[in-house]
């Protein structure tokens, strides 16, 4: 841990390198126990009330990282928790060197029909077993998926990212709600790729063993989108 280095938390960060600041943390890179480390940290919301602020960053931040040691037990690949600061709300992560989001894999392999294939029904696999696990992502987009090189038993080596709008879950509305999620990022970041979407979902399907209502839900709520994109 960093304090047992006698550095503390804000210290630790001095050192690193800013990648990105969203809306509701920043996210750093440095190295932590001599590895390459990705740290999120939670930053106050000055809007809210103090001890209101307090008490949602804190269960944000035991969601996330619920989220990512259930999945990691049930042999979904994410990133490694290396430390968790509750004082700070700072996650410590393995940094997945020498990978690619899959958003960036996509664009660069266009014409690769076969092998984006056989990437939409591995991410199928892959989140058929998160749902299986009640792990809702929250944010579901190819840039929260990596591409580690080499293959693993034979498959693509698939890495989920960013849990931080994650929670637990078991209502199928709500797993459908996170394919929902992915569909419309999936379909606006890559253009032309209904088919490859629907093929996603098959696998999804085959793979998951609550998958039939979660489909249901997920049409329920394509047609609620439908709805409401036909009044505005």
């Amino acid at each position: 841990m960093a304090a047992e280095q006698g550095v503390t938390t804000s210290e630790f960060l001095n050192e690193t390198d800013l990648l990105k600041q969203g809306a509701e943390a920043r996210v750093y890179r440095g190295v932590f126990l001599d590895r390459p480390t990705i740290v999120k940290e939670r930053f106050t919301k000055r809007y809210r009330h103090p001890v209101l602020d307090a008490k949602l960053t804190h269960r944000r931040t035991v969601q996330e990282v619920r989220s990512i040691l259930r999945c990691r037990k049930a042999g979904i690949a994410t990133p490694v928790v290396y430390f968790v600061d509750y004082t700070s709300h700072c996650i410590f992560l393995e940094e997945i060197v020498g990978s690619v989001t899959v958003r960036d894999h996509i664009a660069s392999h266009p014409s690769s029909e076969q092998q984006l294939e056989l990437l939409v029904e591995r991410i199928g696999q892959i989140l058929a077993k998160m749902h299986d696990e009640d792990v809702i992502h929250g944010d579901l987009t190819t840039s929260n998926m990596l591409l580690r090189s080499g293959m693993e038993d034979g498959e693509m080596n698939l890495v989920l990212i960013d849990f931080g709008l994650s929670y637990i879950s078991a209502l199928p509305e709500d797993k459908g709600v996170d394919l929902y999620v992915l569909e419309k990022a999936f379909l606006s970041t890559h253009p032309n790729t209904e088919a490859l979407f629907e093929k996603l979902l098959k696998s999804y399907t085959a793979s998951s063993k609550k998958s039939s209502a979660v489909i249901k839900k997920l049409e329920e709520v394509r047609l609620r989108g439908r709805k409401r994109s036909m009044v505005g």
